[in-house]
């Protein structure tokens, strides 16, 4: 399904540019997948439901999010796989510079991820440490949008911003079949914080790989949101939510909590 020959080829023009892009190394590839395998994936991209999907909607996010393996379409359980294959994972270490990286079995935070108009996700940093594996750190984030005809006006652009929080360096569209590849550690912010304005029929479509590696010494933390220089005046509520945040991990770790508990209990306040 991953247009393997096509980025073998272009491979040292990739490093390339991942290495020499700001604000932290990233880069963005077109036709990542065949056309084919893309267009299947889009064909049969599900819609959100309550009873199979995790809901993060509170202060920072609201987005949706399918994690567990068996309810997802063949066709992205086969790229799922595909991604977690030698072959791509020994791409993917050239193309970073990161040796030893492990795909997550678990699909913590990752696999399909949708947001319906109006929804967002503010800036941030992500956890570092896998919530099941102590020694597992957080390296790199593959995304894959399958977002056919996307118009800007819709907003939903991918923002990566300076380790200060004063600018936004770089914007990616989520264009059908664009991959957007990037390092991850504690000031690599990113975000989709504009909410979107897209027709009530449109939502943005994409599938999110983490990769990891062993290691026993690095900063363990959770996602930490930061707000933007017009969001000053909501500092408090940006703190209160990554408390809450922080304290659900340290939850999630001792007593092996599901995301599916805290997206029911958000989904309740949000109700009410």
């Amino acid at each position: 399904m991953i247009n393997q020959q096509y980025l073998d080829e272009q491979l040292r023009s990739l490093k390339q540019s991942y290495h020499n892009c700001h604000p932290y190394p990233h880069i963005a590839i077109d036709h990542f997948l065949t056309q084919k395998s893309a267009q299947t994936i889009h064909e049969n991209f599900p819609l959100v439901t309550d009873n199979v999907w995790t809901h993060y909607v509170h202060f920072n996010e609201k987005k949706h999010g399918l994690t567990k393996k068996e309810f997802l379409p063949k066709s992205v359980q086969q790229l799922i796989d595909e991604m977690s294959q030698p072959q791509f994972i020994k791409w993917l270490e050239a193309l970073t510079g990161i040796e030893n990286l492990i795909p997550d079995p678990d699909l913590e935070g990752s696999g399909l991820h949708q947001t319906l108009k109006n929804g967002f996700l503010n800036i941030h940093a992500d956890f570092t440490a896998h919530p099941k594996r102590s020694d597992w750190q957080r390296r790199v984030n593959v995304l894959i949008y399958f977002n056919k005809d996307w118009k800007p006006e819709w907003e939903g652009a991918l923002e990566l911003w300076d380790q200060q929080m004063e600018s936004c360096v770089k914007k990616i569209s989520p264009d059908f079949n664009r991959a957007a590849i990037f390092s991850t550690g504690r000031e690599t912010y990113h975000g989709s914080p504009t909410p979107l304005k897209c027709p009530d029929h449109e939502s943005r479509k994409s599938i999110a790989m983490y990769y990891y590696t062993h290691s026993t010494v690095f900063d363990k933390k959770s996602t930490i949101y930061k707000p933007r220089p017009n969001e000053h005046q909501k500092k408090v509520f940006f703190w209160f939510d990554n408390f809450l945040i922080s304290s659900y991990s340290q939850l999630k770790n001792i007593f092996g909590l599901d995301d599916a508990i805290i997206s029911r209990i958000l989904q309740f306040f949000n109700k009410k």
